[in-house]
């Protein structure tokens, strides 16, 4: 948990996990305060406004959406990132929410692998949600801004209450428009890509080309690019790629196997291109994470 102070503005940032954290942003003075970060394509935006006034200003000040008090914004935008270029009106505090996709999936999901965030039906659009606040959710946003506690809890009591947020923000009763739910998907379309990562993954020393891989699934190139993207939070390969590196780590954590069985048997042909991708994931070498490993 730490203050951070930027050159337009100044927020406290607490990370609750990797790919998850907090920004509680207050404005006391009687100036427009601005809050700028960047954030990429791969996450979800959950912004709450408590009292006053905010705008996200996009594309260098030509696009803006507002939230005002007892009001949120959700943002999601899988084709293109959405920094974060916050104009805090004077005596407005706001608590934003920030997560990635990959993340987002694993709160609703065991296997953290194919909740969509997007009906079929919106999958192509820019997802813009303005929503009131609920009295349920008003009382734990003042909970976080508001806390008098010892340090050494601070960052519990913040990760449970986030927890706490996001549960009541998609507790949709049963009498809720499902046509709204972002959880609404085409059941098939998601078994379709859930495929495509099996074939990935099974055949991750010589993977299928994007245009095999689509013919194998019965997608088009575009939906499972696309599909592929929304569900698990990556492109194909790059996917592909995270996979084969975390298999390959805990195959050298056994210390059964030496650095050319490894790269062979998440598909690279010489030991020289699978140290090169693996020091660029981890920024270390093979034989030097397998004597970190041993050492430890």
């Amino acid at each position: 948990m730490e203050v951070k102070n930027v050159a337009k503005g100044s927020f406290q940032e607490i990370l609750i996990e990797e790919g998850f954290y907090v920004l509680k942003i207050q404005n006391d003075t009687a100036q427009i305060q601005r809050v700028s970060r960047k954030i990429d394509s791969s996450f979800i935006q959950f912004h709450f406004c408590l009292k006053g006034n905010a705008k996200f200003v996009f594309n260098e000040g030509r696009y803006a959406l507002e939230v005002s008090e007892e009001n949120s914004l959700l943002l999601y935008n899988t084709q293109m990132d959405l920094p974060l270029n916050l104009e805090l009106n004077p005596n407005s505090w706001l608590v934003s929410v920030v997560m990635t996709i990959r993340k987002f999936h694993s709160l609703f999901s065991k296997e953290a692998n194919y909740i969509p965030f997007l009906s079929e039906e919106n999958k192509d659009k820019k997802y813009y949600t303005q929503e009131s606040v609920s009295p349920a959710i008003a009382v734990v946003l003042s909970q976080m801004m508001n806390y008098n506690l010892h340090s050494s809890i601070k960052e519990l009591y913040i990760k449970g209450k986030v927890y706490e947020l996001i549960s009541l923000y998609f507790n949709k009763g049963s009498e809720a428009d499902l046509e709204q739910c972002p959880f609404l998907v085409d059941e098939e379309n998601v078994r379709r890509i859930r495929k495509a990562k099996e074939i990935m993954i099974s055949r991750m020393t010589e993977p299928p080309t994007l245009n095999e891989l689509s013919e194998d699934i019965g997608l088009s190139l575009k939906k499972l690019k696309e599909g592929f993207k929304q569900i698990y939070g990556d492109s194909v390969f790059s996917f592909l790629f995270d996979y084969k590196m975390e298999y390959a780590r805990k195959m050298l954590e056994t210390g059964q196997h030496n650095v050319n069985e490894v790269g062979l048997k998440v598909g690279y042909s010489t030991a020289s291109h699978f140290i090169a991708a693996f020091k660029k994931k981890y920024g270390t070498t093979p034989k030097k994470y397998i004597m970190n490993s041993a050492n430890s």
